[in-house]
């Protein structure tokens, strides 16, 4: 059976964290959906070839994680083109024979919204900054002011702008510890996991 966990939120609210811990739990594939397009961002020239030709090795790059390679990304995610391109690579992957966790800024409203849990992971700015700060170094303020810059790029563009959907649980991670939020994550999985099982 295929089982789709679809998890969104912006920048370093912790949705990358607590993907990859539910993906373990439950034995499931994982793919940072963020990464498609730092890895675009990343090749230059023009982002709709460079988005069609896209590989897995394209993903390995290193530098993908530093904020010039995250500015990049939000670049090129705003072009219609580009997120057309990935889109039916992500849907594939999303319903793999024995189900997948993406994790990204539109895959509950846009790209898998048939999926069976939908999670929404978000903070304040404040805090998503000091916790990319601290991941990355460099100045604080310049660091808070490109993840304010971030979102209302990511928030604003016409083409699948980063939203909760109308029924994805919300989790803010402001005040929660890494070991609480993965908590909570998993608990929503299973809850739903064994209505499903309940119904076949």
């Amino acid at each position: 059976m295929s089982f789709t966990v679809a998890i969104d939120g912006p920048a370093a609210a912790g949705k990358g964290t607590i993907a990859r811990a539910v993906a373990a739990e439950f034995g499931l594939a994982h793919l940072d959906t963020g990464l498609l397009y730092r890895a675009v961002g990343a090749k230059g020239g023009d982002p709709v070839q460079a988005a069609k030709g896209l590989t897995a090795a394209d993903l390995e790059r290193p530098g993908l994680r530093s904020l010039d390679a995250g500015q990049a990304a939000s670049k090129v995610a705003v072009i219609p083109e580009v997120r057309a391109a990935l889109a039916v690579f992500q849907r594939r992957f999303a319903r793999q024979p024995g189900g997948a966790v993406l994790d990204g800024r539109d895959i509950g409203t846009v790209i898998c919204p048939e999926a069976e849990v939908k999670l929404y992971v978000t903070a304040s700015p404040e805090m998503r900054a000091h916790r990319r700060w601290l991941e990355v170094g460099g100045d604080k303020a310049r660091v808070l002011a490109e993840v304010r810059e971030r979102d209302a790029r990511d928030s604003g563009r016409a083409d699948s702008p980063l939203k909760a959907a109308t029924d994805a649980l919300v989790l803010d991670t402001s005040e929660m510890s890494i070991a609480d939020a993965v908590a909570a994550a998993i608990a929503a999985v299973r809850a739903r996991r064994q209505g499903l099982t309940t119904l076949a």
